[in-house]
C-alpha cells in the first residue's frame, strides 16, 4: 500500500521545514528500508490550483508522494537523495486525457505498444477510456497497477450502450427498459467505472438507462442521443457531454423545428448529392438560428445541474469540420501511426475532403468557430470543462493531440491556467480524486511534468517536456525519447 512519508511511522505530520526534519528522522528510524528521496530543486511551481507561479521552490518526493514543498533557500535535502536541478524549469501536474479509446488501434497490442508510449512521452498520466474492449482494458490496467508496465491510470466504460444498428463496436443494443436494466447491471458486474451512451439510442431507451444508472448509483456519460435534447440530458443527470453533441442545436431559436428536420423522412429516390445538400442546409440553419439567449439559458442549466463538458475541439477541427488549412498530409507524427490504421485515417479524411466546395469548407470553419465561441461562454459562466481528444479518431494523434486541445481551449477564450486546469485539477475533481492528485500539493501523488518554458506565457509550452515524474519515478528526456522510438518502431512494423 502506498502511504505518504509522514505516515511511514507513527507520529504527527508537520509542514515546511519542520515536516522535512521529522521526515529525515523517520527515514532513518523505521525498520523498513525507505525508498530513495527525489529532490527537485530551484523549480518554478505552477500547482494548477489557480495560485500564481512560485519560483525557486524545492520538492521532496518519497514513497510516490510529494513529501514537502518549500522555498529552496529554506529546505534541507536528506543525505543520499537523488537531486534534479530544475533551475529555469517549470513544474505542472501530470496531464489527463478525458476522452480516449485505447483499443481503437487494434487489440491488444495497439494500445500497449502504440498508444501508451505516446501518452507517457507527452506527459499524460490519467486517461478515461470512453468505449472499448474489456478483455484488453482489464489486463492492461492490472499490469500498470502491479508495476509490470509503466502507464497512465485508467478508468473505462467498456462497451457502449447504443441503438440499432450501433455506431461502433463493442456495443450493447438497448431498445427498451428491460434491456437497459439488464445491460447496465451486466456492465456493473463486470467492473466498469461508468456507463457510456451513444447517439442512436431512442428516447425511451435513453431515459431507461438514466433511470437504471440512478438506481444502481453509477455515473453515465457520453453523447446526447439525436432524439434527446441537451437540456433533457442535463436534467436527467448525464454527468458529462462529449463533443458538444446536441449543444449547437440546443442554442437555436427553434430547436424543435431543427430536431424535426433532422429526422425528416425523405423520398426513396433522393440521391446521395441531394441528401448531402440537405445536410449542409441543416448545418447552415444551426448558424443562422443561433441565439445567444438560448445559449445562455442552456449554459445556465449546465451550471445548475453540474453537467460537465468535454468539447474535444481537436476532434471537431480534424474530423467533424476538416478544412484544407488543417491538412495532415505532411504531419511528421504520421510516423508513430501503424500503417494499417494510418491507411484507414487517410481514407476517412479523403472522403471528407473529396468534392467539398469552398462554400462547404467555409461552413465547416464557421461551425468550428461557433462551437469554440460556446466553449468560451461556458467557461465564463462556470461550466466545468474537461480536456479530451477522442484518440484514436483519424488524425487525432495520441498524446500530442491533448496539447493541441489545450491550445484550442485557449483560442476559445480560456486563460492558459484554465486550459491547464481542464487537463489537471478538473479531471481529478470529476473522478473524485482531487484529494490525492490533480494539483501540486504536499501529500498528493507525485505525478508531475517538468517543462522548459512557462505554459502560462504560452500554452504551447506544455509540449516542451524535459521530464515526467510518474508516481515519484523520474523519467528524463532520454526515457521519453525512448518511448517515442518504441512507438515509431511498432508503427513501422505494423
Amino acid at each position: 500500500m502506498t502511504r505518504s512519508l509522514s505516515r511511514t511511522c507513527s507520529g504527527p505530520g508537520l509542514s515546511g521545514a519542520l515536516f522535512l526534519l521529522s521526515a529525515i528522522i523517520l527515514l532513518s528510524s523505521c525498520s523498513k528500508p525507505p525508498n530513495p528521496v527525489l529532490a527537485i530543486t530551484h523549480v518554478t511551481v505552477i500547482d494548477a490550483t489557480g495560485a500564481p507561479p512560485r519560483p525557486d521552490m524545492t520538492l521532496l518526493i518519497a514513497d510516490q508522494r510529494i513529501a514537502a514543498i518549500a522555498p529552496s533557500k529554506t529546505i534541507g535535502i536528506p543525505p543520499n537523495a537523488q537531486i534534479l536541478d530544475a533551475s529555469g524549469k517549470f513544474l505542472i501536474p501530470g496531464l489527463a486525457d478525458m476522452h480516449v479509446h485505447l483499443t481503437g488501434a487494434g487489440e491488444p497490442a495497439g494500445s500497449r505498444e502504440f498508444i501508451i508510449p505516446l501518452l507517457l512521452a507527452n506527459g499524460i498520466i490519467t486517461v478515461r477510456d470512453m468505449g472499448g474492449y474489456l478483455e484488453s482494458l482489464f489486463p492492461l490496467r492490472k499490469e500498470i497497477e502491479r508495476g509490470k508496465r509503466l502507464g497512465p491510470q485508467l478508468t473505462f466504460a467498456g462497451p457502449y450502450l447504443d441503438g440499432s444498428p450501433p455506431s461502433f463496436q463493442p456495443s450493447f443494443v438497448v431498445t427498451n427498459a428491460v434491456e437497459a436494466s439488464e445491460d447496465v447491471h451486466t456492465l456493473i458486474q463486470r467492473g466498469v467505472d461508468f456507463i457510456k451512451v451513444q447517439s442512436i439510442l431512442s428516447r425511451d431507451a435513453y431515459f431507461a438507462i438514466a433511470t437504471t444508472c440512478r438506481r444502481e448509483h453509477i455515473t453515465f456519460v457520453g453523447h446526447v442521443p439525436d432524439r434527446v435534447t441537451a437540456a433533457e440530458a442535463s436534467d436527467t443527470g448525464q454527468k458529462s457531454i462529449e463533443h458538444l453533441t446536441g449543444v449547437l442545436r440546443a442554442c437555436s431559436k427553434d430547436e424543435p423545428r431543427l430536431m424535426r428536420e433532422q429526422f425528416l423522412i425523405t423520398p426513396k429516390k433522393e440521391s446521395r448529392a441531394q441528401s448531402h445538400a440537405r445536410q449542409l442546409a441543416w448545418q447552415r440553419e444551426l448558424l443562422t438560428h443561433f441565439s445567444e439567449k438560448s445559449a445562455d439559458e442552456l449554459i445556465a442549466k449546465f451550471v445548475r445541474n453540474q453537467t460537465w463538458q468535454v468539447p474535444t475541439l481537436i476532434l471537431l477541427r480534424n474530423n467533424a469540420f476538416p478544412t484544407p488549412e488543417n491538412d495532415p498530409a505532411n504531419d511528421p507524427r504520421r510516423k508513430y501511426v501503424p500503417h494499417q490504421l494510418l491507411e484507414t485515417w487517410q481514407k476517412t479524411h479523403q472522403a471528407q475532403m473529396k468534392s467539398a466546395t469552398p462554400g462547404e469548407f467555409a461552413l465547416r470553419a464557421a461551425l468550428l468557430e461557433k462551437s469554440m465561441h460556446v466553449v468560451g461562454k461556458m467557461q465564463l459562466a462556470g461550466v466545468h470543462l474537461l480536456a479530451g481528444t477522442d484518440t484514436t479518431a483519424p488524425f487525432v494523434f495520441p498524446g500530442s493531440g491533448l496539447h493541441e486541445e489545450l491550445a484550442l481551449l485557449v483560442q476559445s477564450g480560456l486563460t492558459p491556467m484554465q486550459a491547464l486546469q481542464a487537463a489537471t485539477k478538473n479531471p481529478a475533481e470529476f473522478l473524485g480524486k482531487l484529494q490525492t492528485q490533480g494539483t501540486i500539493e504536499q501529500g498528493k501523488f507525485a505525478d508531475l511534468l517538468l517543462l522548459d518554458a512557462n505554459p502560462l506565457d504560452n500554452i504551447h509550452n506544455t509540449q516542451k517536456i524535459r521530464a515526467v515524474i510518474l508516481r515519484g519515478k523520474l523519467l528524463d528526456r532520454n526515457d521519453l525519447d525512448g518511448w517515442l522510438a518504441t512507438g515509431e518502431k511498432f508503427a513501422a512494423m505494423n
